[in-house]
């Protein structure tokens, strides 16, 4: 069941998890989104890659509900979380009662528990989060979106603080994740690996709008450096604007 968070709702969503259309968002008069269309999948896992400023983050705090200052429809899943590139947990309550934070009722501790044990986490359920690492916070964030049972998994550079092994370890964990889930995911991203590492598709947003969609269609798991990955990297760099160099010339010259 979906949400319509603007506009009246005339289609049933049935296939797709997330439907957008004619969204715009403008800022003191400038839109950031401009009468951007988007139709994301159930059980897709897509990457959303851009310059910084270019909207990436503020469509995707629409699709969560926290921006509805805008134009357009939207309609989403009702039952969406959403994980941050900073863990967002509050230092005055101990981790699983963060992982609850937000859901209705009085759910107990056990449901924040199978969520942690779920990302690894759950010797760590009654620590306070000044004494997590940050691979251990980042993992507490995803377990409170987790809790939520969303069929919208809404990610926004939740590995970009992290030290490189840490980033690799989150990026296999948030893998698992979805292929146990099944639930859609939308990832933003500034690493075009790290898109076609976990993607079904991926999509460059540039002047408020979607500009490129691509499948990603190596089957998993991915090596990085495998010839169809080489060319699709090299044109998601393209279409970021990405200057590369020209291939080196393996010819020896003749002699005199």
């Amino acid at each position: 069941m979906a949400t319509d968070l603007q506009g009246p709702v005339t289609t049933p969503v049935t296939t797709d998890a997330v439907r957008v259309r004619g969204l715009t968002r403008a800022f003191e008069g400038r839109p950031v989104i401009d009468g951007l269309d988007l139709t994301l999948r159930a059980g897709e896992f897509t990457a959303l890659l851009g310059h910084s400023g270019c909207g990436k983050s503020t469509l995707l705090r629409v699709l969560a509900g926290l921006d509805r200052d805008i134009e357009g429809t939207v309609l989403v899943p009702k039952r969406r979380a959403v994980a941050f590139q900073a863990p967002r947990l509050m230092p005055w309550k101990r981790v699983w009662r963060n992982v609850l934070l937000g859901l209705p009722g009085k759910p107990e501790r056990a449901v924040a528990e199978r969520a942690l044990e779920e990302v690894g986490l759950g010797h760590r359920s009654g620590a306070w989060p000044k004494t997590l690492s940050g691979g251990e916070a980042q993992r507490a964030s995803l377990a409170r979106a987790l809790v939520r049972e969303p069929d919208l998994l809404l990610l926004d550079e939740p590995f970009g603080a992290l030290d490189a092994l840490t980033r690799i370890k989150a990026q296999q964990l948030v893998a698992e994740l979805w292929q146990r889930r099944g639930c859609a995911v939308l990832l933003v991203t500034h690493d075009v690996d790290e898109a076609l590492l976990l993607a079904d598709r991926a999509l460059v947003m540039r002047d408020g709008v979607i500009a490129y969609d691509t499948q990603v269609t190596p089957t998993r798991p991915r090596t990085p450096g495998t010839p169809a990955l080489t060319e699709l990297r090299s044109r998601l760099l393209t279409e970021l604007g990405v200057e590369q160099p020209a291939p080196r010339s393996t010819s020896h010259p003749t002699a005199a």
